[in-house]
């Protein structure tokens, strides 16, 4: 259903908005009501008279009459300056190279109109200026001509500048949040996608944040060298590139390290314990010592790790989850992985020789070519386990559990 704003004839104050019905005399009726006239006719701003309800529009103006003869509108001074050269005229509306000023939070901004309609033309400040319809909103003016908008004129400006050219040029001293806020008011949506995209990039990191390799990196070179290891427990180092950094001592018990990737790193005597390594990467990583006690290490790659301390410490894994853990070609004498969950994993041509596996689950595990000389398989779960080509084979004294297994 359309509507039209109807004013008494000759002046242009005290407008009432009505609704357009399904007859000509059920609208005269209806603004006669609400103007407290006799209306018999109604007239276009050019004096035009209406016959048909067909030729308006949504929000047409009309001007009502009991019968006289259209009068030219009266210009009415309410408060709000007019200008002389054209009593009637709108600065919203004209020309785009026609120039308006605006006064936000107090600071006066002038621009023309191209620049509030081209860049945005669904904004709000496009729609106050367009030529399409009427402005969403009344603004007052000051004494000066300028339209008053109670914003900030600090987070204005670089809306405006936007605006202008399409470049996002920030203060270094401005909170692009605040900016934000500017550009969601007046509905700019381009600049609010924009500003989103930079708001979240210069949030401060929360408690829980990822710690990232050069966070880690300026920790380290930072640390006294007499210290025995950066502490680093409980920490999120979730999806962070740490290869190749020499991590020797390091304490990552509790750390979350899931997706993390370790490759070629130097992780001798680091303490993992309970720490979630699911799905890291330690490809070639040497683990000398290291202590992964109940350590969360489901799906790791550990291809060709080295364990094996010549000085005698041994590596730590006692009940540590591993299940599908590719350990292919990895230097693990004397490991201790007692109790551990290995199943589906790959421990093809390990170095096993003197390894501590008492009561873990090796089931379904692919152990061809390993050797297990003196290893201590006491009551692990071997069903299903692939036991080929074999360095050392199994003693019999060994007591190990092979429901379905082969050995």
């Amino acid at each position: 259903m359309k509507r039209v704003i109807i004013f008494r004839n000759g002046i242009d104050v005290d407008g009432k908005v009505i609704a357009v019905t399904h007859s000509l005399e059920d609208v005269l009726q209806e603004a006669g009501r609400k103007l407290g006239v006799h209306a018999r006719k109604l007239y276009t701003p050019q004096g035009g008279l209406v016959d048909d309800l067909k030729l308006l529009r949504d929000d047409d103006v009309l001007y009502v009459s009991s019968g006289e003869a259209f009068v030219a509108q009266v210009p009415v001074n309410i408060g709000r300056p007019v200008h002389p050269s054209s009593p009637k005229s709108d600065p919203r509306k004209g020309s785009y190279n026609d120039w308006v000023s605006l006064n936000v939070g107090g600071k006066t901004f002038s621009t023309t109109r191209s620049t509030l309609i081209r860049k945005a033309p669904d904004s709000m400040l496009a729609r106050m200026f367009s030529d399409e319809g009427e402005s969403p909103w009344s603004s007052a003016m000051d004494d000066s001509g300028a339209y008053l908008i109670d914003r900030s004129p600090t987070y204005f400006e670089p809306v405006l500048n936007y605006l202008r050219h399409g470049e996002v040029i920030i203060d270094k001293n401005l909170n692009p949040r605040g900016i934000l806020e500017e550009a969601k008011f007046f509905g700019i949506t381009s600049l609010v996608q924009h500003m989103e995209s930079i708001a979240r990039n210069d949030e401060q990191p929360g408690d829980n944040t990822p710690i990232t390799r050069r966070e880690l990196v300026m920790s380290l070179m930072s640390t006294p060298i007499s210290n025995c290891g950066l502490r680093c427990q409980g920490m999120n180092f979730t999806g962070c590139n740490l290869s190749k950094l020499d991590l020797r001592y390091m304490n990552f018990k509790h750390a979350q390290l899931q997706n993390s990737n370790f490759t070629g790193t130097d992780l001798s005597y680091t303490n993992f314990e309970r720490a979630d390594l699911t799905a890291a990467v330690l490809d070639g990583a040497t683990l000398l010592g290291v202590k992964m006690l109940c350590a969360h290490i489901e799906g790791a790659s550990m291809k060709g790790c080295n364990f094996e301390d010549p000085a005698g410490s041994r590596a730590n894994m006692e009940g540590a989850t591993m299940k599908n853990v590719n350990l292919e070609g990895s230097h693990m004498a004397g490991v201790n992985l007692r109790v551990a969950t290995l199943k589906n994993s790959n421990l093809q041509n390990c170095d096993l020789r003197g390894a501590v596996l008492a009561g873990a689950d090796l089931e379904n595990c692919n152990m061809s070519g390993c050797d297990l000389q003196e290893a201590n398989l006491r009551g692990a779960n071997l069903k299903g386990a692939s036991l080929e080509l074999m360095l050392t084979p199994l003693h019999m004294s060994q007591t190990v559990e092979t429901v379905g297994g082969r050995n």
